[in-house]
């Protein structure tokens, strides 16, 4: 199964929202209290803050496609797009998707290489992100592909407070 990547344009706005909604709620809708997540979603994911998020050059989105198919999405920020960490060369991966039919398949790894790959491209030497504290398989997943935990920073959903593990993953420069 061969994976494309595609930089979203502004074109994409509408299906980059839905994509993103979906996915956020695959992952996450179970774990959380229906209203506060209700209200994150409504705000984090609509389509006024997508598209100050697509349009802002500091941030990136890549849909990701095998045979034509949408199967997941990612975001990476650079500068003061950044949520924490904001070096110079330094890169935030602040989202990365599957769809839930399409997991199991092995394409978090391939997607994050191909992120790697990018991240080089921009001479960035470190790859972040942040990962909810409870969501054990996600952290295993990243330390299995050599990130390692290097802090903390509040998230919230709604009115809860959650925290997130800051991982990060040393570059080298090709």
């Amino acid at each position: 199964m061969e994976l494309e990547y595609r930089k979203c344009t502004y074109a994409d706005l509408e299906q980059l929202t839905q994509i993103s909604k979906r996915t956020f709620i695959e992952a996450f809708e179970k774990d959380n209290d229906p209203v506060d997540f209700k209200n994150y979603i409504e705000k984090a994911f609509a389509t006024e803050t997508i598209q100050q998020e697509l349009t802002n050059q500091a941030t990136q989105f890549f849909f990701v496609y095998t045979e034509n198919t949408l199967v997941g999405y990612f975001k990476l920020n650079v500068g003061n797009a950044q949520t924490d960490i904001k070096l110079e060369d330094s890169i935030e991966l602040e989202r990365i998707y599957v769809l839930s039919r399409f997991q199991g398949l092995r394409l978090g790894e391939r997607m994050l290489s191909k992120i790697k790959e990018l991240a080089r491209r921009q001479h960035k030497t470190i790859l972040w992100l942040g990962v909810w504290e409870h969501n054990e398989r996600a952290i295993q997943f990243y330390q299995r592909q050599g990130f390692e935990k290097f802090g903390t920073h509040p998230y919230f959903i709604g009115t809860d407070e959650q925290t997130d593990w800051l991982m990060r993953f040393e570059l080298s420069i090709l």
